[in-house]
């Protein structure tokens, strides 16, 4: 494998910091060709960013749908492309998304910030470098953020849903959906959701054991043992960390039934699912008052209570007005958004799923939902909200939809190299 400098500017052959060099495969012919880029994941894991960041930032730099499939490790960019040249381009990203500006250092983690913007804060510096975020990708990074990386303050503790045809708040929190791991990756092995989880709480369940230990009495000498002998000390190792992860999560899902009937997600589910012809203005002003008319979660009791089976594709058009300015308040609104509709359509009204076509297009058509995040929600199986099972037979009824928006992208992009020629 031959290896260069991460940052090529540097010419130091004793550089600490090495990545491989892209190795392509031009596969297909005609419209069907495609440039399979062989070692993402290698190349990603240099930099210490998903390679699904590589990828689609070759697609929005080449004008070319992105193809990312993590479960077989395989990352498409269409059109024929050189390694050459997608060494070229990913010298850009390795300049806009991981370089410190100080000091040029590649050891960085992404941040979210309170205001959406994203930064990259150096480990060996302490600079924090502001990222453009006029870049398309910044778009698909805030969406998909890291499993690494570091958030602002202001996390919220809990994925709420509406208590109305599925599971409740209480079982999303507890991070149980049908009998399986709310976040979870494809083998079913639970994994924190870095959207949602609160890193304060786990704070404060170890603050707490902390204060107990020190109640503990102590030995005549007063250094913190019994009279047995035994020291006492919290045990910060990553087993013990997980385990009080989960005592926390099983603590939260035991919630009181006082405290469930203030949970304001599932009192604009009730209030909606009885109520009778409300307006979107009413709706509105429910959401002000229950102070979550900003709040992307809102977003996941909406399509899970507004509309009727019977008629769904005409309430998308009569409440357009007010799911555009809901979803489109947040950047998570839309992935949240589908996952009410995942719910509604997969567990309330699996009668649906066969129209799941003709919801997406009603969606589309208002501008609900954008092109990429229909695409974005095509490309990976998710058992946050529905069954991995369930999930697959949404999206397999919802290829036509997802096979028209991926060729009308590839039309749009070979129209723009037609006009810059």
């Amino acid at each position: 494998m031959t290896l260069v400098n991460i940052c090529r500017d540097n010419k130091d052959p004793f550089y600490r910091y090495k990545m491989p060099l892209i190795v392509s495969k031009i596969e297909g012919r005609g419209n069907g060709i495609r440039t399979a880029i062989v070692n993402t994941s290698d190349v990603a894991r240099a930099l210490s960013r998903p390679p699904a960041y590589i990828t689609k930032y070759f697609g929005v730099e080449l004008g070319s749908a992105a193809k990312i499939n993590e479960a077989d490790d395989r990352y498409i960019v269409n059109g024929a492309h050189e390694a050459s040249k997608l060494q070229d381009l990913l010298d850009g990203f390795i300049s806009k998304f991981v370089l410190c500006a100080a000091c040029q250092n590649p050891e960085t983690d992404l941040i979210k910030l309170k205001d959406g913007t994203l930064t990259r804060d150096c480990k060996a510096c302490g600079h924090r470098s502001p990222i453009d975020m006029r870049h398309k990708l910044t778009t698909y990074i805030i969406k998909n953020p890291p499993s690494t990386a570091k958030q602002g303050k202001g996390k919220k503790a809990a994925t709420a849903s509406a208590n109305v045809g599925g599971a409740s708040t209480d079982e999303l929190v507890s991070g149980e959906v049908n009998g399986s791991h709310a976040n979870s990756d494809e083998d079913g092995s639970p994994q924190p959701d870095d959207e949602d989880y609160d890193d304060d709480e786990l704070a404060r369940k170890i603050n707490a054991e902390a204060s107990q230990i020190g109640d503990r009495p102590l030995s005549s000498n007063g250094n913190g043992s019994n009279a047995a002998g035994e020291e006492w000390a919290v045990d910060m190792s990553e087993e013990a960390i997980r385990a009080r992860q989960r005592d926390i999560s099983g603590s939260m899902a035991s919630m009181t039934l006082d405290e469930k009937e203030s949970n304001p997600y599932d009192q604009l589910g009730d209030w909606i699912t009885n109520g009778t012809n409300l307006s979107d203005v009413e709706i509105y002003k429910k959401l002000v008052e229950l102070e979550i008319a900003e709040d992307y979660r809102a977003c996941q009791v909406i399509a899970q209570t507004l509309f009727s089976a019977e008629k769904i594709v005409e309430d998308i058009g009569a409440h357009a007005g007010l799911l555009c300015k809901l979803v489109g308040s947040t950047s998570k609104g839309e992935r949240y958004f589908l996952g009410g509709i995942e719910r509604f359509v997969g567990i309330d009204h699996p009668e649906l799923v066969k129209n799941i076509t003709a919801i997406f297009e009603a969606l589309y058509d208002n501008d609900i939902i954008s092109e990429d995040a229909f695409l974005d929600w095509g490309e990976h199986v998710s058992k946050k909200y529905v069954d991995k099972e369930t999930f697959r037979k949404i999206r397999k009824a919802a290829k036509p939809f997802l096979d028209w928006l991926a060729e009308a992208e590839e039309e749009d992009s070979s129209d723009d190299d037609e006009d810059e020629l």
